[in-house]
């Protein structure tokens, strides 16, 4: 990807097979015209900020951030905290898409400052649909406020 594309989605997913799934289903569906695809939060906080691998990148933030919970180096939560605590980064809608329905990870997720926390299921078909609902909610109808 160019460093001039806006991008509309950043996803912040460890597992290939989930970020496979979500690229494709956004991609199909015309819901985001751009995501990228990054691994953990340290990578994602690289990405945000243009630092490191993503030096050369122009900066801008994206329109959505579909964020796992359990990743190995930065887990989800701590990425959450630190985009929340970020003067320029806490506007950015975050939704929490992960495979656990424990009670304390919802919670942490919405103390941290989380948007949305939505559980990822397990059938491809309704992981797609579940996807794509998200995806045309945050991407095409909410508003955010302009980055200045």
């Amino acid at each position: 990807m160019n460093g001039y594309q806006q991008v509309e989605v950043l996803l912040v997913e460890d597992s290939a097979a989930d970020a496979e799934m979500t690229l494709r289903t956004l991609k199909r569906r015309g819901i985001a015209n751009s995501v990228e695809w990054v691994r953990d939060g340290a990578e994602a906080l690289d990405w945000l900020h243009c630092r490191n691998q993503y030096a050369q990148r122009r900066n801008g933030h994206p329109k959505l951030v579909l964020l796992d919970l359990k990743m190995p180096r930065m887990d989800g939560l701590q990425l959450l905290e630190v985009m929340k605590a970020d003067p320029d980064t806490r506007a950015i809608p975050v939704v929490m898409m992960t495979s656990s329905r424990e009670e304390g990870d919802l919670l942490a997720s919405y103390g941290l400052g989380v948007n949305s926390y939505v559980v990822k299921p397990v059938d491809f078909g309704d992981f797609a649909e579940r996807i794509s609902q998200v995806g045309m909610y945050w991407v095409i109808a909410n508003q955010t406020p302009m980055r200045t």
